[in-house]
């Protein structure tokens, strides 16, 4: 199932970046990378035109390198803050947010870990998925990947 989503978000892509008859250009693409993540092996988020897509973030609190105690909502609120931070850090917000994808380590937390999340979409509920996995990276409950728009520049 991720890689049917993975294909169909690269075609999307891929389709939205051609050039139109009317000469339009392609959108540049630039890999943004902060000093805090330039040793991983990928971007902490891509801009792509006026899209802005986001690697799946995890609920590690930037202070300590931890996951926050308290389960499944306080590491879902830790995700969320890190979404929100990463987006306003390259000129988006929760406001702009279009597209969220959502990995569980455990199926039936989804319930407990949507109490937190829509509290983050008050006015807009971006379209998402939500799908079980059978482990995340450094033992985390939960990853969230998005897609937003930025200004185009």
């Amino acid at each position: 199932m991720k890689f049917k989503i993975f294909w169909v978000v690269l075609i999307l892509v891929l389709v939205s970046c051609q050039p139109q008859q009317t000469g339009e250009q392609v959108p540049s693409i630039e890999f943004l990378t902060s000093d805090d993540s330039a040793n991983r092996p990928f971007s902490e988020a891509v801009r792509v035109g006026n899209w802005l897509i986001l690697s799946g973030q995890l609920g590690i609190n930037p202070e300590t390198g931890a996951l926050p105690p308290g389960g499944i909502k306080a590491e879902t609120k830790q995700t969320m803050d890190n979404i929100k931070r990463t987006l306003e850090k390259y000129g988006s917000s929760l406001d702009q947010v279009v597209k969220c994808t959502v990995m569980l380590a455990d199926i039936s937390e989804w319930s407990a870990m949507n109490e937190v999340y829509v509290t983050y979409f008050p006015d807009h509920k971006p379209a998402r998925s939500a799908f079980g996995t059978s482990g995340l990276a450094l033992g985390a409950r939960l990853e969230i990947e998005c897609w937003a728009t930025v200004k185009y520049e």
